[in-house]
């Protein structure tokens, strides 16, 4: 071979390898979920050559080695694969959605995205498209498709007083207060004054699903986690959209909903609003009105506003503010309420290589509250102003949590604080004339700090967390006429543990266990202001302490491949010293309570939920719930003991049936149905069972235009919502129109 042949094969040989050094380069990829958090142990493999799979660790990264233009190929059970070209960029990110129905992905207390049959909580998530198809007005309405899920009393909270939207799960009823924690991103939603839920806080299409979670969850979230969470996932700005939805129904209703999000050079934002009015309807019975008995009407705006930055891939800050305004009509002309609360939220989101995953958020609240009451003739003829409320509060708080990934281990830690001022001032009005103001202002501060291992060896799950709390109240005092007097507080130390594990089985089955402690601290209204719901008046009780529970939960669930999956369960929570309202005196139209510690109570009982898709048009998704809740010990009124407890019935199920066919549109069918229920500490008024049928259906123009109609209680069955001693009643026959842009 001649000298130059020689060079000619070195350099080709040289150039070629050179080449295949340049192409062995590295690559970064980092695995997201639809709302930007990191997904742990996503599978990642290049679809060239025979290069081994890898996993992301827990800030959703990993590095490979690939080629420009190279294909990866990224999996995790409970999303649907995802194959991208690598290109020329050294970093990817991808974003990995949701499977279907047979592959659903829950995120869990611990606040990691796991498949289903990984939790051993009893999970069940409302999609967005569920949300849009459920009849209703507020998102109270929507969530009642949960079989478990319920209000204080069965009033819808588009007419229903703010002050009895409390909410509870697993059959352990509640007061005016929840004993379920609501979140939107990490941030309690529950009423910093009187622990309700003001359920049209959040503009609807700035909601993108609902989790719930039942059972105790205190472990990680401290104060009102008894029944369990509901964890409210907004909409985040990634990419321009717009959407706008606009109804009406009857009783004079309408709702106007809008959003807008876009981004450019690595910021995004957001605004949504919801602007909803209804005349209502009359809540009282028509066997029992007066001629002062008029339609509980409420007029209702709210707006979210949201701007974001992204930190290149490994995470972001962002601000965000919330601000609800609304008025109502309590059933007569005096008894009337109104609010304006301001949320605000700063926060971040930080995934750094190999540190794990970090969050930050600091927000606040601002709300001015003001109610007014009135005595009530026995014929109901007349009505005096009696009382006048002005309830400023004012709330800040914040949190922090990490997460990492070792191997099979995944370790959480995080910490929150929350304080709460508020001042209640109670004008008594007498022959029209206002008397001197009797103010009560007190301090609530809670802290806690947590931590979570979950071990995930082979077909095992299991996660064991605790969490200690610092509760108090302080700096309570009354002041009247220039004189002013301290009020009892309370300052308490609370450790709750839970435990939950679960063993995958063959054939798709999964076993789950879990046991807990959980605690709620009063709230500042049930300790210093007393309340009126018709002419049912409760009085404060400043010497209340917290409730404790205890409890565990078993159950399996079965994935049925493209059949979908069910799941079944059995719980058991008893909680010491709940805080109930106690009658005091009654007469055939008034009643006096009083909130009270009542001893014991506990619910016991079976959960069945089923998700299924028999054919590709046709899916079904409901469920039952068996609930044996009773007050087991109460030493101040031994007669309670075995009673019901208030507004928990045995049995209720829900049932929707949803028919889906390209061209033509979409038509759903649920059912939700209760047993009787009692709306009395003592079981003295009967509330009677009840079910309800509602429609929905839907019709696409094109891809962006959609019509809609709906009918909720379509029989108009009588809903008995309450007796404060005269009997309320739910909603009639509500039929609703509207058009949807997206």
């Amino acid at each position: 071979m001649s000298i130059r042949s020689t060079l000619l094969a070195a350099l080709c040989l040289f150039c070629y390898i050179s080449a295949a050094l340049a192409a062995e380069r590295k690559v970064q990829i980092c695995v997201q979920d639809e709302r930007g958090d990191p997904i742990s142990g996503a599978l990642v493999q290049v679809q060239t050559g025979l290069a081994d799979e890898v996993s992301s660790s827990a800030d959703g990264c990993v590095s490979i080695t690939a080629e420009p233009g190279a294909k990866v190929r990224i999996s995790h059970a409970g999303f649907a694969d995802v194959v991208e070209s690598v290109g020329n960029q050294s970093q990817l990110t991808v974003v990995m959605r949701v499977a279907g129905v047979t592959q659903k992905v829950e995120v869990t207390a611990a606040r990691m995205p796991l498949a289903l049959d990984a939790s051993a909580s009893s999970v069940r998530t409302m999609t967005a498209e569920q949300l849009h198809e459920a009849p209703g007005f507020t998102l109270d309405d929507q969530l009642r498709q949960v079989v478990g899920f319920q209000l204080f009393r069965r009033t819808s909270s588009w007419v229903a007083n703010p002050t009895t939207q409390g909410t509870s799960l697993r059959g352990l009823g509640s007061t005016a207060v929840s004993r379920t924690l609501v979140l939107i991103d990490q941030v309690p939603l529950n009423d910093a004054f009187g622990g309700w839920i003001h359920w049209n806080e959040i503009p609807q299409l700035a909601v993108r699903d609902v989790e719930l979670m039942r059972g105790g969850a205190s472990d990680l979230y401290g104060s009102s986690a008894i029944g369990g969470v509901i964890d409210v996932v907004p909409v985040v700005p990634q990419h321009f959209a717009y959407a706008a939805d606009v109804s009406g129904a009857s009783e004079a209703t309408s709702n106007l909903n809008a959003l807008l999000s876009a981004d450019r050079h690595g910021w995004s934002g957001l605004g949504a609003t919801t602007l909803f009015r209804t005349d209502g309807y009359i809540l009282t019975a028509p066997a029992v009105r007066g001629p002062i008995d008029v339609a509980s009407n409420v007029h209702s705006q709210s707006g979210r506003a949201e701007v974001r930055r992204a930190l290149g891939s490994d995470g972001n800050i962002f601000l965000l503010g919330n601000i609800l305004n609304e008025a109502r009509n309590n059933g007569t002309p005096l008894q009337t309420n109104g609010m304006r609360l301001w949320r605000y939220v700063a926060g971040a989101n930080w995934s750094p290589a190999d540190a794990g995953r970090f969050l930050l958020r600091v927000y606040g609240s601002d709300q001015n509250y003001r109610q007014s009451f009135s005595s009530i003739a026995a014929n109901r003829a007349s009505e005096k102003l009696t009382n006048l409320q002005r309830v400023p509060s004012q709330q800040v708080g914040g949190a922090v949590q990490w997460a990492r990934g070792y191997s099979q281990f995944t370790v959480v830690a995080g910490g929150d604080l929350l304080d709460t001022r508020a001042t209640d001032n109670e004008t008594s009005v007498k022959s029209g004339i206002d008397q001197p103001t009797v103010s009560i202002s007190a301090r609530q501060r809670g802290d806690g700090i947590y931590g979570e291992v979950l071990w995930q060896p082979s077909s095992w799950s299991i996660a064991f967390s605790s969490r200690l709390d610092r509760f108090g109240n302080f700096d309570a005092k009354q002041v009247s006429s220039g004189t002013s007097a301290p009020l009892p507080g309370i300052q308490e130390t609370v450790f709750d543990p839970r435990l939950g594990i679960v063993k995958k089985v063959a054939g798709g089955l999964s076993l789950t266990a879990s046991g807990f402690r959980a605690f709620r601290g009063p709230s500042l209204n049930e300790l210093y202001r007393k309340f009126q719901v018709g002419q049912q008046i409760t009085l404060a009780n400043g010497n209340l302490r917290s409730e404790r529970a205890t409890g565990f939960e078993t159950g399996a669930l079965m994935d049925l491949s493209r059949w979908g999956s069910v799941r079944g369960s059995y719980f058991w929570t008893q909680v010491n010293r709940p805080v109930a309202s106690v009658a005091l005196s009654s007469t055939p139209t008034t009643q006096l309570l009083q909130r009270q510690n009542l001893g014991q109570l506990e619910s016991r009982g079976l959960t069945a939920e089923f998700e299924l898709e028999p054919v590709s048009f046709l899916s079904l998704t409901g469920g039952y719930q068996y609930a044996v809740s009773t007050v087991t010990k109460f030493q101040a009124d031994p007669t309670l003991v075995g009673k019901w407890t208030a507004e928990v019935p045995r049995n209720t199920a829900t049932l929707q049936t949803r028919l889906q066919k390209q061209g033509l549109g979409t038509l759903s069918v649920a059912l939700r149905t209760s047993g009787q229920a009692f709306d009395d500490s003592a079981n003295q008024f009967k509330l009677d069972g009840y079910a309800q049928i509602d429609l929905y259906a839907e019709h696409a123009f094109g891809r962006r235009w959609q019509i809609y109609s709906s009918v909720q209680n379509l029989l108009n069955s009588e809903v008995q919502a309450g007796r404060t001693p005269l009997l309320t009643l739910g909603a009639p026959r509500l039929l609703s129109v509207g058009v949807r842009l997206h």
